[in-house]
């Protein structure tokens, strides 16, 4: 359901029927805006922020969009745009989460990679210490390797999607990505050899 301050701001402006495809839309597609603002922004609130001003954005434009398309890339090329265009330029410290704590919204989220084998309090602690590494290790990446990862091996699109997405060729997809996940297991590296807590 949409986030009752945007909603009530289309309501204003929207035709019964109009409100109603969108919301039918959005309904079928938010949690996924938001996990891909999150991963774009790495903080709770400008996520939330990044998501609703890309809806408004999005129904303002309703009435361009093509019916029988793909409504979850059109607004997926919207959330990155305005990220590339507004939010990028803030200096906020990012959030971290754990991978094993999905942010609000996010009860689908498939980037829950570590499975629950135990219990207990150690093994808790140490998924807890996994999942904040990965997010620090996403945030490092440059946002044009960091978006085209997330696209791939989180949202789970194909190159072909991630070039519509983001309206570049499937050479730069492909490069991203490869360039992108190198770097991401640049940054892990260090953890995966058990080389955290050295000086």
């Amino acid at each position: 359901m949409l986030h009752t301050e945007t909603l009530s701001l289309v309501r204003k402006v929207s035709a019964p029927d109009v409100l109603k495809e969108f919301e039918k839309q959005v309904k079928t597609y938010e949690k996924a805006f938001y996990h891909f603002a999150y991963r774009l922004t790495g903080n709770h609130d400008d996520a939330e922020d990044l998501t609703q001003e890309a809806l408004l954005k999005a129904y303002r434009a309703f009435h361009r969009f093509q019916a029988g398309t793909a409504f979850d890339r059109w607004v997926y090329q919207i959330i990155y745009r305005l990220f590339i265009d507004q939010y990028r330029k803030k200096r906020r410290r990012p959030f971290v989460a754990s991978l094993d704590e999905a942010p609000p919204h996010l009860e689908q989220e498939k980037a829950k990679e570590v499975p629950d084998h135990s219990k207990l309090p150690e093994d808790f602690a140490l998924r807890h210490e996994l999942g904040e590494t990965i997010q620090k290790a996403l945030l490092r990446l440059p946002e044009e390797f960091r978006v085209a990862v997330v696209l791939c091996d989180i949202q789970g699109f194909s190159y072909e999607e991630i070039s519509n997405i983001l309206q570049c060729s499937l050479g730069t997809v492909r490069s991203r990505i490869h360039r992108g996940r190198r770097q991401l297991r640049e940054h892990l590296h260090p953890y995966l050899n058990g080389e955290r807590g050295k000086n």
